[in-house]
C-alpha cells in the first residue's frame, strides 16, 4: 500500500478542497453510507477523507441499494484515481462530471449522476439515529467504525398486540431500509412477519389501549399496535418510522 504524502501545506489543501461542494471532510465511511442510502438516489456520490492517511480520500457512490467506495490519492498536488492521474483538483472534478463511469469489483458499471453537497438540510432524525448508534457501540458519534450497526436502522424489543386474540406479546423488531421485521425473539433468524413500509400510511402515538408508551402503524389491511418500554423509546421509533415514510413519499 502506498503511503500518501504531499509537499503542500495543510491550509492550502483545505482551501482547495473547500471549493468542492461535495467534499465532506471527515465524514466516516459508515455515515457516508447512511446519507447516500437514506437521502441519496442511485448515482449520488461524495468525496471524504480516508483513514489510510492524511492525503488519502474515498469517493463514495450509491449504486442501487448499496454504497461503493473508491480510493483517491493525492501526492505532490496530483490526484490518482484508478488508472488515471490528474494534475489538479479541477481536472479531477471535471473528469467526474464528464466521464462518470466506474467499474466495481463485480464488473458492473456505476454511473456518477448527482454530487451530494455537504451544505444540505438533513432530516432531524439523522442526528438522533447517529447518536443512538454510537451509544449502542459504545463510541462517539464521530468515531463510528465499519462494523458498527448501520445508521438509519433500529432494533429492539416491543410489545405487540395480536391480530385475532388481542393479547400482548414481546417481539424483537428490526428496521432496515423500508422493511420492519419482527421475530419471536432476538435469537431467531426467521421473522414472524415483514412489514413493507411502502404500504404504511401513518405512524402515531396511540392512547386507545390500556397500556402506556403505545403507538400504532396504519396499513390498509390492519393497524398494528405496539408498546415500548418508555415514552422516549416509543418517540424514537415513531420519529425514525415517520422519517422512513417521508423518504418513501419523496421517492428515495
Amino acid at each position: 500500500m502506498s503511503v500518501c504524502s504531499s509537499t503542500r501545506s495543510f491550509g492550502e489543501d483545505v482551501d482547495e478542497l473547500e471549493s468542492v461542494s461535495w467534499y465532506h471532510y471527515d465524514l466516516s465511511r459508515h455515515a457516508a453510507e447512511a446519507l447516500l442510502l437514506s437521502n441519496g438516489v442511485d448515482g449520488s456520490f461524495l468525496l471524504r477523507n480516508s483513514n489510510r492517511g492524511p492525503e488519502c480520500f474515498a469517493l463514495s457512490v450509491r449504486a442501487k441499494d448499496s454504497v461503493k467506495h473508491f480510493n483517491v490519492r493525492r501526492q505532490y498536488g496530483r490526484y490518482s484515481f484508478g488508472f488515471n492521474e490528474f494534475s489538479s483538483l479541477q481536472d479531477f472534478t471535471s473528469h467526474m462530471a464528464n466521464q462518470p463511469l466506474l467499474g466495481s469489483e463485480t464488473g458492473n458499471l456505476i454511473v456518477l449522476r448527482f454530487p451530494y453537497p455537504r451544505q444540505v438540510e438533513e432530516p432531524s432524525i439523522y442526528e438522533t439515529v447517529c447518536v443512538h448508534t454510537a451509544m449502542q457501540t459504545g463510541r462517539h458519534e464521530n468515531d463510528l467504525v465499519p462494523n458498527a450497526p448501520s445508521l438509519g436502522t433500529k432494533e429492539g424489543y416491543l410489545v405487540k398486540q395480536g391480530a385475532i386474540i388481542k393479547n400482548w406479546k414481546q417481539r424483537w423488531f428490526t428496521l432496515h431500509r423500508h422493511e420492519l421485521k419482527y421475530f419471536k425473539d432476538k435469537m431467531f433468524d426467521e421473522p414472524i412477519r415483514t412489514l413493507d413500509l411502502t404500504g404504511c400510511s401513518a405512524v402515531q402515538f396511540d392512547y386507545s389501549q390500556e397500556r402506556v408508551n403505545c403507538f400504532c402503524m396504519v396499513f390498509p389491511e390492519r393497524t398494528f399496535y405496539l408498546c415500548a418500554k418508555s415514552g422516549a423509546e416509543a418517540d424514537e421509533w415513531i420519529k425514525i418510522l415517520r422519517w422512513k415514510l417521508s423518504q418513501i413519499k419523496r421517492g428515495r
